[in-house]
């Protein structure tokens, strides 16, 4: 049997259901993450997947977000849209992010530190997001962010809204 990829975007997606796994990787269900993302506010961090304290975010990415810090690793991929990352090294970055936190933390204001530079992403590009380092996202048309992560704070769980409706 021939099967066929699809790209789903934020303007074209269908909603997934519950399908029975044959161990053929190709009958592997991601997540309905662009109808997530459809409805939700922009940089909203909602919980797609989750795997003990690790998550899976998805977030709709729509103009200039905040700015963000985590006391670990993070990593973006781009599944829809154009995206630029700014990065800036923490000055300080245990007055930001306190070592034993878990998750995103919001920045208020401009971080201070030197600035890292930026990356450029297009569909399916990734990114490190590396830790005790602020970053923020520019969108240049509305898209789609998978973030994995660790559950934190700004990590939104929407269980029911997203497997019931």
């Amino acid at each position: 049997m021939d099967h066929k990829t699809t790209f789903a975007s934020l303007d074209r997606f269908e909603k997934g259901g519950v399908e029975i796994i044959d161990d053929d990787v190709k009958h592997y269900a991601f997540s309905n993450v662009f109808e997530v993302a459809s409805k939700s506010l922009s940089y909203e961090k909602v919980v797609v997947a989750k795997n003990m304290q690790y998550v899976l975010e998805a977030v709709r990415a729509e103009g200039l977000s905040n700015w963000f810090a985590a006391a670990h690793d993070e990593f973006v991929i781009l599944l829809d849209g154009e995206l630029e990352v700014d990065f800036v090294a923490l000055e300080n970055p245990q007055d930001i992010v306190p070592p034993a936190s878990a998750g995103t933390i919001a920045i208020a204001g401009e971080p201070q530190g030197a600035r890292m530079g930026m990356v450029r992403l297009q569909h399916g590009h990734q990114a490190l997001l590396p830790a005790n380092s602020a970053y923020r996202f520019r969108a240049m048309r509305p898209g789609v962010l998978l973030i994995q992560t660790v559950a934190g704070s700004l990590s939104i769980e929407k269980w029911r809204d997203i497997c019931l409706h």
